[in-house]
């Protein structure tokens, strides 16, 4: 097999693959927005709260009454901490002149990631003070 024969042959195969991909670029939105017009219409409209326990619960997450993202946050949070402490150990690994680099990032690293977290919870406790009861 010849090396043109051979790009005709990938050029094909791609060729193919690529309609596929195209075809679901237009049905993946279409899809979208009609599961999205039914959740609407089954679980978040109807007036009356569902007997099942499940379904309630259901029907309340994707009514937005309630939050789980409080717990998000902090699980953030605590990830990000932990990757600029141990991140801030790589300026040990590039010799004697980082030093400095590697008390900055261990130290105020940290301490600025704990204020954007405090900023984004004092913004989500402002929304649980003003919301309707």
């Amino acid at each position: 097999m010849s090396n043109n024969e051979l790009y005709q042959l990938l050029d094909t195969v791609s060729t193919k693959s690529n309609s596929g991909a195209e075809v679901w670029m237009i049905l993946a939105p279409i899809l979208a927005i009609v599961g999205a017009i039914l959740l609407y219409f089954l679980f978040v409209r109807p007036a009356a709260d569902p007997k099942n326990p499940t379904a309630k619960l259901l029907k309340d997450f994707l009514s937005f009454k309630t939050m789980k993202i409080e717990a998000l946050i902090k699980m953030f949070y605590y990830a990000c901490t932990f990757y600029c402490i141990l991140a801030s150990f790589n300026w040990l690994t590039l010799g004697g002149d980082f030093i400095w680099q590697f008390f900055e990032q261990l130290i105020l690293g940290p301490i600025v990631i704990r204020l954007i977290y405090e900023f984004v919870m004092v913004i989500i406790k402002i929304w649980h003070n003003t919301e309707k009861k």
